[in-house]
C-alpha cells in the first residue's frame, strides 16, 4: 500500500502552507510547461491520479470537460476538494493508487502531477491506465526528476571556492528512498528517467513530449531565489499518447 503521508499531521500542515496548495496551478511554477502539453479538454472525460486538492479536476472543468473523476489516497486532500468544488460533472474517489482499477475505455486524458514517484508499482498502475484510456487517448504527468530522487542526503553541498553543487548519490541504484521534507520518513521511490521511459513503452505509451523542468530565465528573474533551481532539472514532465 502506498504510504498515506498526506494524512499525518505535520505533513499536512506544512504541505498545505506552500505556494501550490496556497494559489493552485498558479502557484507550481511548471504549470505553464506542464498546461502547454494538454491536449483540448472541451467535451472530453478526464482521469486525475493523485488529484490533492482538486485544483487540476475543477481546471479541467472549467476548459469544459464533460467528466472529470479525481482519486487520491488522502482522505484529508479529499475533503478539502469536495468542500471547494461546486460542479457535478467532478467526482472524487478515495483509493490506493497501487491499486485503484479504473474502468477500461471511458477517459480521453489521465493527468498526475508528483505522484508516481511514491509508488512501487508503477507499471502496475500504468498498465491499467493505458487500459482506462480510450484509443488515442493522452497521459499527461509528472514527477520528481531522478536527480532529485536519487541523493540519500537532499542537500546542497559547497566546495571550496563557495560553490553549491548538487550531490547524485547512488543514481543507478534503484528503490526506496526515506526522506524528512515536511515530515519524517517520507517514502518515495527512486528511477532513473531510462527507466520511466522503459515503464511507459512498456505499457504501450508512445512518448511524444518529454521536459526536464527547471526554472526559466524569466522566473528567475521575478523570483531571484530560484537561481539555483537551474544548476539541475527539478521536475520530469512527460506526455504520451495511448496506441
Amino acid at each position: 500500500m502506498t504510504q498515506n503521508i498526506y494524512d499525518d499531521e505535520t505533513f499536512f500542515a506544512g504541505y498545505s502552507q506552500l505556494a501550490r496548495s496556497v494559489h493552485g496551478l498558479d502557484g507550481a511554477p511548471e504549470w505553464p510547461v506542464l498546461r502547454a502539453m494538454l491536449p483540448v479538454l472541451s467535451g472530453k472525460h478526464v482521469l486525475d491520479l493523485g488529484c490533492g486538492f482538486g485544483w487540476f479536476c475543477r481546471f479541467a472543468a472549467g476548459e469544459g470537460a464533460a467528466s472529470v473523476l479525481g482519486v487520491d489516497v488522502s482522505e484529508k486532500m479529499l475533503e478539502r476538494a469536495r468542500r471547494e468544488t461546486a460542479d457535478a460533472r467532478i467526482t472524487y474517489q478515495r483509493a490506493d493508487l497501487e491499486r485503484f482499477a479504473p474502468p477500461a475505455g471511458r477517459f480521453d486524458l489521465a493527468y498526475s502531477s508528483l505522484a508516481f514517484h511514491y509508488l512501487a508499482d508503477l507499471a502496475g498502475l500504468l498498465g491499467r491506465v493505458h487500459a482506462a484510456l480510450k484509443p488515442g487517448g493522452v497521459l499527461v504527468c509528472s514527477v520528481e526528476h531522478p536527480l532529485m530522487t536519487a541523493p540519500a542526503r537532499q542537500e546542497w553541498l559547497i566546495d571550496a571556492d563557495g560553490r553549491a553543487a548538487w550531490p547524485v548519490n547512488g543514481y543507478l541504484d534503484e528503490g526506496r528512498r526515506v526522506s524528512n521534507w515536511l515530515a519524517e520518513g517520507v517514502v518515495k521511490r527512486h528511477r532513473t528517467l531510462a527507466t520511466y521511459l522503459d515503464l511507459m513503452l512498456e505499457a504501450g505509451f508512445a512518448p511524444t513530449k518529454l521536459v526536464e523542468w527547471a526554472p526559466s530565465a524569466e522566473q528567475v528573474v521575478v523570483e531571484p531565489g530560484w537561481a539555483k533551481e537551474r544548476e539541475r532539472p527539478f521536475f520530469l514532465l512527460m506526455s504520451l499518447q495511448r496506441g
